[in-house]
């Protein structure tokens, strides 16, 4: 699953990176949790224009009667996403990117987890394969929330963990977020895991393990944890 992840680039980065304008405002993140806002990139259904915005981690259905089934929703097996109904309209109509620089996944080390960040090896802002939905409250707003598409991870990740979220690279971008673009076998396709070779892991502390903490030391390489400790 990927239940962390972080986006430290800011607004000129992002519009550079997914050939978007937009006004949206980011200030860096370094531990993105769910029910958090994440920037998104959708295309115009009208014209070839991508833009950004915020949308809530977790997605809510467009039938749910309470808003915190997100919680529950903040990844889509790739695998059975076509077939369950909280997914399959939104990764044939919905589909978004999220926008990240890093994501962390927990290796289980006796008794303890040891969180490791993994990066593209420059660093660089790329995206998960998202979908999304609207769903409107009881009180009648409007609710934009989206979730990650993971699959089976890559020599790289799985000595950490047993899946990994999707990682597009840049050239699927736009086939990705094509309205147009419905075939179930074709969508599918796209989800495959990162190649290993395209990516880089180290260690970070346990100050990711806690929400609150925000901030670039979240994500600074740093000894491993002490199986003795």
């Amino acid at each position: 699953m990927c239940g962390r992840f972080r986006l430290g680039k800011g607004r000129e980065a992002l519009k550079k990176h997914f050939g978007a304008d937009t006004d949206l405002e980011w200030d860096p993140r370094y531990n993105v949790a769910p029910g958090q806002s994440v920037v998104t990139v959708r295309q115009d259904p009208t014209e070839p224009k991508r833009y950004l915005s915020l949308m809530r981690w977790g997605l809510v259905p467009v039938w749910a009667k309470d808003a915190r089934i997100g919680y529950k929703m903040i990844n889509a097996r790739s695998e059975t996403a076509a077939d369950k109904p909280a997914f399959r309209d939104a990764l044939k109509s919905r589909r978004c990117l999220i926008a990240a620089d890093g994501f962390y996944e927990w290796k289980k080390l006796g008794k303890q987890k040891q969180p490791y960040c993994f990066t593209l090896l420059d660093d660089g802002i790329f995206a998960f394969a998202g979908i999304w939905d609207r769903w409107k409250s009881p009180e009648g707003k409007l609710v934009e929330t989206c979730s990650i598409l993971t699959t089976s991870p890559n020599e790289l990740v799985r000595d950490v963990h047993d899946r990994m979220p999707v990682v597009l690279p840049p050239d699927a971008y736009e086939l990705w977020l094509d309205p147009g673009f419905t075939k179930r076998e074709g969508i599918v396709e796209l989800l495959k895991p990162l190649e290993a070779n395209a990516m880089k892991k180290y260690p970070v502390s346990t100050r990711v393990n806690t929400v609150k903490n925000d901030d670039p030391e979240c994500a600074a390489p740093s000894p491993p944890v002490s199986l003795f400790a």
